[in-house]
């Protein structure tokens, strides 16, 4: 069962994964695979700076957890609005998956949203873990 305890334990791990995840995703944007979206970059480069100020020797301090949030909230907010215009055309029986069906904006930004999220609660949350807890 994944603990918060085992996530703060790897919250580096997490961080790179992050910043991997930023690099890749800007690598497909800036060679043309994928439609350069305004809202994807925002959530990209959020996800990716999340991840830098999580690798922060000390990401506790109060303004490494003010940046996070600042820049939480805008991603948060950019997702939110990418994801609710695809409900939106849901409402108006105008809504039609994107092809390729898995890279879809709709679902990409509600999983933008949940990463944002989830960086900003974990970095929040973040303590040294107990050296004999498991």
């Amino acid at each position: 069962m994944l603990t918060l305890i085992m996530l703060h334990r790897r919250l580096r791990t997490i961080a790179v994964l992050a910043i991997l995840i930023s690099v890749a995703t800007w690598a497909l944007d800036l060679t043309g695979v994928v439609y350069a979206c305004p809202f994807c970059r925002a959530q990209r480069s959020v996800i990716g700076l999340l991840g830098l100020l999580m690798l922060w020797p000390d990401p506790r301090g109060w303004a490494i957890r003010w940046l996070a949030s600042v820049l939480g909230v805008f991603g948060a907010v950019v997702a939110a609005t990418q994801h609710f215009a695809g409900w939106r055309r849901i409402g108006a029986g105008t809504f039609r998956f994107a092809d390729p069906w898995p890279v879809d904006p709709f679902l990409l930004s509600g999983a933008a949203l949940f990463a944002i999220v989830g960086l900003v609660l974990l970095l929040w949350s973040w303590q040294p873990a107990p050296r004999d807890a498991r």
